[in-house]
């Protein structure tokens, strides 16, 4: 069967970075006073992927840690593994049914990209993308729309239950549409530092990728 692209596997696709242009500066800084006290994180996960008339076609679920700067682990564990790795410095994705290792370079434009956001700074996002924001109650949902033209999605919703991460919901150009629930969280906890850390398992295939070029 065929695999879908995961949150996980779009850390690796870069975006392009955009001119800075006028945005909501009140979601920017309620998003922002969210986002800058996350130093670390971690929560179990389930990934759904729709396409554009709802249907489902593909369920996943794992765990996910981040620690802040650009620190990210990112484990699918069913019903494929694969598993995401940055440690600061590069970003590698596993995976072993194929037994490829992708690794590429963490630089500002990775760091863009829908899985690693999180483990950026939140004080760039105004850079980056035009922020809007509800609220229902103790509900706050944040609307991403990046200003780049070649992207890989074309919008992104952050959602908040009083004041902790609870989903992440995203469109790509087709209408299909990845959502993302958070379980289990914990913030601003130790984490250990060898959970960003990746051995190449012997005898995989490995892709080394340079950084993108910059126009």
């Amino acid at each position: 069967m065929k695999k879908l692209a995961t949150l996980g596997a779009i850390a690796l696709a870069p975006l392009a970075v955009a001119s800075a242009a006028q945005a909501d500066q009140a979601s920017v800084d309620r998003l922002t006073h969210l986002l800058e006290p996350l130093e670390s994180y971690s929560a179990d996960f389930e990934q759904q992927i729709l396409d554009a008339s709802g249907s489902s076609l593909q369920d996943t679920s794992g765990h996910m840690w981040l620690s802040r700067p650009g620190h990210f682990r990112w484990e699918v564990n069913e019903p494929y593994r694969q598993l995401v790795v940055s440690d600061g410095d590069d970003v590698t994705l596993y995976d072993p049914d194929l037994e490829q290792v992708t690794i590429q370079p963490l630089d500002e434009r990775v760091t863009h990209t829908p899985a690693l956001l999180l483990s950026g700074s939140a004080s760039e996002l105004a850079q980056n993308y035009d922020v809007s924001r509800q609220q229902q109650g103790a509900s706050e949902t944040f609307t991403l729309a990046p200003r780049a033209n070649d992207t890989l999605f074309e919008q992104l919703k952050l959602t908040f239950f009083s004041e902790s991460l609870d989903t992440l919901q995203m469109t790509d150009s087709t209408g299909q549409r990845t959502a993302i629930d958070f379980d289990n969280a914990e913030t601003n906890v130790t984490i250990d530092p060898a959970q960003f850390e990746f051995e190449i398992p012997e005898g995989a295939d490995v892709i080394r990728e340079q950084s993108p070029a910059r126009p």
